[in-house]
């Protein structure tokens, strides 16, 4: 075995296991060969199907110091960036360790070693990670035993290498499992993202972009690993320069360090792709800024998707083990932004339908609800044209008439309103919520149905509610949909309750009516788009209220029972906490 014959970037190495006097190439005589054999079998049985690389080490460095016939044991790794080399653990915990000497050695200079340790180099990610320290108490080490450090050298890290394998396979197939479920499109990146981080241990943060149809790149998920809380750079969008297009459809991931302060490519190509990607900090900032980059673009059939990015806090932090996995991810992070792309498309087109058939909908009803605000209007304008020619005009009379006419024109005015709120929706701006106007607008709409049906309502609102992110139109659109249900499920009469409390950083919104609720085999399908079990319905109501909910964050669960009614609960997300809530 040569286990330092390359380091991660293809630079020469000439490290290896050894102590004080180890003869370098010496064979290993018979006995101790056998014993070796019969030790590294035991070692591979003993560890065969461990999943926690940490416990494997732990009993491996057991082992390792039994078989040396050592006391005292530990594990030592040097990270990317760090110093010092520091004691990962310890048999026992409280052992003192000469830290600056296996500094040294995990930095390949080869220091003069004591003769009574031993250092036993571990590889992992194809790099000289860490290494097994034994100490015998009882004196020097037979120097039989320099001779066995390089095959037990590599079996630890043969073990630790399937290790890593195998935990790249279960999350690869996670994330295929995921991307059969079809699960939303941002909670697929965040898989992605988070898998990488297990496997990589980047220590920066990572990010996928989407590419959008105005030569841009906009940050849709980024997973920040060196602080807790959201990212900040969510929705940031970059332009795309028309020279780094070929490189975006390339398909080829590319690996880049900041070195003396310009980016410089150590897998090939320019550093461009790595200026673009620089965007989380400057030096000096509040944020710190990366060092080292991994940039995958993703491409199909000469259309560019977006780009896959990792980087770390640390000038060679990043290698070829992280670019290989990187490059296996590729293919499922190019299912995730094409299923997004196709999500986004189908949400549209069910959003425009749905709007349409609303929008017929409120035209029947509106043609209705005129109809008769205006037919009690029309006789009381021929009897006042009649006074004004000559009768005799009571000014009472004349008074509450003309407070008729006003009432019936105040309620086709507000049918109007609702309807022209309601279309402009088409045009649908960002922002904050108001969630209480939402209610009422949505309320207004379907107020004169409610009555005609001899529907009572009630609302109660805290005080003060927090906005909502999410658009105005779409939170309308949402309680005018389950408003409408509820009105249509109680034919003849019924409560309309609508309630909303804080649930910590949310709000919850329950919509109940008493009608003849929903057949439980009926209940799970309620949502799909098209399944409906109204004469007329389009089945598009609740689906379309799913959507507009899950691009605000929100969620919907419905609870019903035959006879009893039905209630919605809404989960939404406020964007900032009321001043105070009283219920």
């Amino acid at each position: 075995m040569e286990p330092f014959r390359r380091s991660a970037r293809g630079r020469s190495g000439d490290g290896g296991a050894y102590g004080v006097g180890s003869p370098r190439g010496a064979s290993v005589n018979a006995d101790l060969e056998l014993r070796l054999w019969r030790f590294l079998a035991a070692l591979r049985g003993r560890l065969a199907g461990s999943r926690d690389a940490d416990q494997a080490l732990r009993s491996a460095l057991r082992a390792v110091a039994e078989f040396f016939e050592a006391g005292p044991a530990c594990l030592v790794v040097l990270a990317s960036g760090d110093d010092r080399a520091r004691v990962r653990f310890a048999i026992p915990a409280d052992a003192e360790w000469p830290l600056d000497l296996a500094t040294r050695f995990l930095r390949r200079e080869r220091p003069v070693v004591p003769r009574d340790l031993l250092l036993v180099p571990v590889e992992r990610r194809e790099r000289l990670w860490g290494a097994f320290v034994v100490r015998r108490e009882s004196g020097a080490f037979d120097p039989e035993a320099h001779r066995a450090l390089l095959p037990v050298s590599g079996t630890v890290s043969e073990i630790l290498r399937e290790m890593d394998a195998e935990r790249t396979r279960e999350v690869r197939a996670t994330i295929d499992r995921k991307i059969m479920e079809e699960i939303r499109p941002k909670d697929l990146f965040y898989q992605i993202l988070h898998g990488l981080r297990t496997l990589t241990g980047y220590d920066h943060s990572s990010a996928l972009l989407m590419a959008s149809d105005d030569d841009a790149l906009e940050v849709a998920a980024e997973q920040i690993a060196w602080r807790k809380g959201k990212s900040l750079r969510v929705g940031l969008r970059l332009p795309v320069l028309p020279a780094l297009r070929p490189d975006l459809l390339s398909g080829e991931a590319r690996g880049f360090d900041r070195g003396t302060g310009a980016w410089r490519a150590w897998s090939g190509g320019g550093a461009a792709f790595a200026e673009l990607l620089d965007y989380n900090a400057t030096p000096g900032g509040e944020e710190l800024r990366e060092e080292s980059m991994i940039c995958a673009p993703l491409a199909a059939r000469g259309e560019v998707l977006g780009v896959l990015k990792i980087a770390s806090r640390h000038a060679d932090g990043l290698g070829a083990y992280e670019l290989g996995l990187v490059r296996r991810f590729l293919p499922q992070a190019s299912v995730a932004l094409q299923n997004s792309r196709r999500t986004e498309f189908l949400h549209a087109r069910t959003i425009e339908a749905e709007k349409r058939n609303a929008l017929a909908n409120l035209a029947r009803g509106v043609a209705h609800d005129v109809n008769n605000a205006l037919g009690s209007v029309l006789p009381l304008v021929q009897q006042l044209r009649d006074d004004a020619r000559g009768g005799p005009v009571d000014p009472a009379v004349l008074a509450r008439d003309l407070e008729t006419i006003e009432t019936s024109l105040q309620a086709c005015r507000r049918i109007f309103g609702g309807m022209l709120a309601f279309a402009r929706g088409g045009a649908r701006g960002s922002g904050d919520a108001d969630l209480a106007k939402a209610l009422g607008s949505a309320m207004a709409l379907v107020e004169d149905g409610l009555a005609r049906r001899g529907i009572a309502r009630t609302v109660a609102l805290p005080d003060r509610l927090p906005a909502i992110r999410a658009r105005q139109t779409d939170l309308e659109q949402v309680f005018f949909n389950l408003f409408a249900n509820a009105r249509d499920a109680m034919p003849c009469g019924g409560t309309l309750d609508v309630r909303a409390a804080m649930l910590g950083g949310s709000v919850e919104v329950v919509v109940r009516d008493d009608g003849g609720g929903i057949p439980e085999a009926d209940l799970p399908r309620v949502g799909e788009p098209f399944f409906t079990t109204k004469p007329q319905g389009t089945g598009l109501g609740l689906s379309i209220c799913r959507s507009l909910l899950w691009e605000m964050g929100g969620e919907m669960k419905i609870r019903s029972r035959v006879g009893e009614g039905t209630e919605v609960r809404v989960l939404l997300p406020a964007a900032a906490a009321p001043e105070t809530a009283k219920s």
